[in-house]
């Protein structure tokens, strides 16, 4: 019982997050559904003739197998028009038993005309088959009762509710076995606990993030980025347990590392260096060179982000300076007291040897942009290169996320017990 209560709630985020999606299945199924009775399945027309059997009659359910026999079908065609086949018109006419001595044959149309002379043509041709005296059913002398005269058929409105009802559950059904299968199956983290369980380090803060397209979006980025106040203490709070903003130590350095194809993650780094400008600590941004193969197309966002950094090169906006370093090691800028670097690595095949070193390495990562396997990738090159992450920052996490991703203490010595992560806060 325990472990299916996470496996719900577990499900139920995953419904919520593509709760679009499957509305708008089941809104294409409701539609699909009564747009076909419009165009394919019109009402039908339905007229019923009676016919009696002698009272004497052994087996009524007999008889009315033998209504829709072959051979009674066979020669009722001739008088059904437009001409039909047997199957055909076995599919439109049902017989049904009235009390112990009427057989109740009702025919389907295209039009009240149609639908009596089916009904008609078939009672007559019964009537004749069984009470032939050489038939091979046995003589039975039935004759007609109340042959079919008034038609009626299902209003089409109602019979279009009916089917884009159908529509509309199957629309939802597909949208909500889609949603769990894609969900359970694309292994892409999106609650603080998944990410920071995927490399075992605490996560710092998790903020939402602005998501500038263009040169000019990240320039007024640089100069009038105002986090609310929740986030401001989230920042705060994360520069704190880094060591980097205590006022003990000079020329302190951040390097916010994050994947190519993770564009929200990018304005993390941006957003922290203006935020400690702005909270009055001389800062510099600084954005590194792309660490990317070159099977792998780099990312309009991450070019815009360069073309700002260059036009504001040694420029000041308010304490922020912005500089953009062309090679591997982030030249120290006068005056500075924080310099957040900002590295963009290749998922696939990351690489940190030969970049700047700075007192702090984080990773950066938006909640349902990476696996666990890309972040273990960019845990190990940067452990391999002397620069292990000791914290991750989550951009635009889920709304619904009731974890923290977070430890009681970053730091603990190596005979200290194994940290228990907080849950129920959020941060």
């Amino acid at each position: 019982m325990l472990e299916q209560q996470p496996d719900l709630r577990r499900s139920l985020r995953i419904l919520r997050r593509r709760l679009t999606a499957i509305t708008i299945l089941a809104v294409a199924g409701f539609l699909a559904g009564a747009g076909y009775t419009y165009l394919f399945d019109p009402p039908m027309h339905q007229a019923t003739a009676l016919v009696v059997l002698p009272a004497t009659t052994s087996g009524i359910g007999t008889q009315a197998v033998i209504v829709t026999s072959g051979p009674v079908l066979e020669a009722a065609l001739p008088s059904i028009k437009p001409a039909t086949s047997v199957t055909a018109l076995r599919g439109r006419v049902k017989v049904t038993p009235v009390g112990g001595d009427v057989l109740s044959i009702m025919a389907q149309g295209a039009t009240p005309a149609q639908a009596q002379d089916a009904a008609n043509a078939v009672a007559d041709s019964y009537v004749t088959y069984v009470s032939a005296a050489n038939t091979p059913v046995g003589q039975v002398l039935t004759r007609i009762l109340a042959p079919a005269r008034d038609a009626t058929a299902t209003r089409l409105p109602l019979r279009m509710a009916a089917t884009a009802i159908i529509g509309l559950v199957c629309g939802t059904l597909i949208g909500v076995v889609g949603a769990l299968a894609t969900g359970r199956r694309s292994g892409r983290l999106r609650e603080r606990d998944e990410i920071a369980d995927a490399i075992g380090v605490p996560v710092l803060a998790s903020v939402p993030v602005a998501h500038p397209s263009d040169a000019a979006g990240w320039a007024k980025l640089f100069e009038d980025y105002q986090p609310s106040v929740n986030d401001a203490w989230r920042m705060r709070h994360a520069l704190t347990d880094l060591n980097l903003t205590d006022g003990q130590a000079s020329e302190s350095s951040l390097t916010v590392v994050s994947l190519a194809s993770d564009q929200r993650a990018l304005a993390l780094g941006p957003q922290l260096a203006r935020f400690a400008a702005a909270d009055g600590v001389p800062t510099t941004l600084v954005i590194g060179p792309e660490h990317v193969s070159r099977r792998v197309k780099v990312p309009g966002t991450v070019k815009a982000l360069h073309a700002a950094a260059t036009a504001a090169t040694a420029q000041r906006s308010g304490r922020l300076r912005v500089t953009v370093s062309d090679r591997d090691g982030a030249d120290r800028q006068p005056g500075t007291a924080l310099s957040v670097v900002v590295q963009v690595l290749d998922e696939q095949a990351p690489r940190l040897a030969g970049l700047a070193r700075t007192n702090a390495t984080v990773i950066g990562v938006s909640a349902g942009a990476a696996t666990a396997a890309q972040l273990a990738r960019v845990a190990a090159s940067a452990a391999s290169s002397g620069r292990p992450i000791t914290g991750i920052l989550v951009a635009d996490p889920e709304p619904a996320d009731p974890t923290t991703g977070r430890f009681p203490q970053l730091a603990r010595s190596a005979q200290d017990s194994m940290p228990t992560r907080l849950t129920g806060t959020l941060r």
